[in-house]
């Protein structure tokens, strides 16, 4: 099979089109056709040298989600028959022609859309449902912020609190990319290129005003996200773009009796993650269907193209996902 290589730590130029032997799928796995993935920051990162593959996972075969079709099963799998058409997230190893995945973690493709639109949705979308509603429990009229509004996860996020009676207040470096998210249903947008984000929010919303957090920017965000929260309000760090320290006043913490989360998929257990797949594809994927929710793909490359869609990502000027295909 045709597999994305990185063959050393660097930039764009390491990644090359090399043959690998076709994975067999072992006790309760499938092996899944690739037809499309998607490109996430991980891949970079692991490009770099910064994010290893988790154990069991290709060290030199970045891609952490997929969409194809079932080609083989292993002994044991009974889920899903040769041919079904699906998606879902792997640790590694996705920008490949194959990949053998748990059946247990593997979702249903929406009915209505194509290998590449539906690539845009596991690693992000399953991100937002999990943060949203598994770690930040976030309710009916309740007003959440999110920041980097215009990246895959944030897009995934608007849609997902929108519909489900939040009010969205988002953020973003870029104007162009709030107009973008208006688009998708933003009313509250905020430019945080100045760093009085925090007292522009509290004129919008009010003082403490805001019950859950989604940040997918860290660093220096940190003090301003305590400051609007309500008292008992969640903060969940999924992202760090912006860096991986910034300092707490603890104090603040203490007097709202703040809920701060740290979340990451990759790391999770087969069994954590084969429970999040199974209430996804049975809460949201039948929204795909129902256009009530839909991928935000900003530009779809080949796989041949790899180098410069690494390239386009690192640049910060997407909105949405890119998306790679056979």
């Amino acid at each position: 099979m045709k597999a994305i290589v990185i063959t050393r730590p660097g930039g764009p130029d390491v990644l090359e089109l090399q043959e690998r032997p076709t994975p067999e799928p072992g006790l309760g796995q499938v092996r899944v056709r690739i037809r499309a993935s998607a490109l996430n920051r991980a891949d970079l990162h692991q490009r770099m040298g910064n994010y290893p593959a988790p154990p069991g996972s290709p060290a030199d075969i970045p891609g952490l989600e997929y969409a194809g079709e079932v080609d083989a099963v292993g002994t044991g799998s009974t889920m899903w028959p040769v041919g079904s058409r699906v998606m879902g997230i792997v640790g590694g190893g996705a920008h490949a022609e194959m990949v053998c995945v748990n059946e247990r973690e593997v979702l249903p493709m929406p009915r209505a859309l194509s290998f590449e639109d539906a690539a845009a949705i596991p690693e992000v979308f399953l991100t937002a449902y999990d943060a949203l509603y598994r770690q930040l429990d976030v309710r009916i009229g309740e007003r959440v912020l999110v920041h980097a509004i215009g990246s895959g996860v944030g897009t995934a996020a608007l849609q997902l609190a929108r519909i489900s009676g939040a009010t969205v207040y988002g953020t973003s470096r870029s104007e162009e990319k709030l107009d973008r998210a208006k688009e998708l249903g933003l009313v509250h947008a905020l430019d945080t290129a100045s760093p009085d984000w925090a007292e522009r929010l509290e004129a919008l919303a009010g003082t403490n005003a805001i019950h859950a957090v989604m940040d997918l920017v860290g660093g220096n965000f940190l003090p301003g996200n305590l400051r609007v929260l309500a008292p008992r309000g969640r903060l969940c760090v999924i992202g760090l773009t912006a860096g991986n320290r910034s300092e707490i006043d603890l104090g603040i913490v203490l007097r709202k009796r703040l809920h701060i989360i740290g979340t990451a998929l990759r790391s999770r257990t087969p069994e954590e993650k084969a429970a999040l797949a199974r209430e996804f594809a049975q809460r949201v994927v039948p929204l795909f269907d129902s256009d009530q929710l839909r991928p935000v793909v900003e530009r779809v490359f080949s796989f041949a193209q790899i180098g410069e869609a690494h390239a386009v990502l690192a640049s910060n000027e997407t909105f949405g996902k890119l998306v790679l295909r056979w």
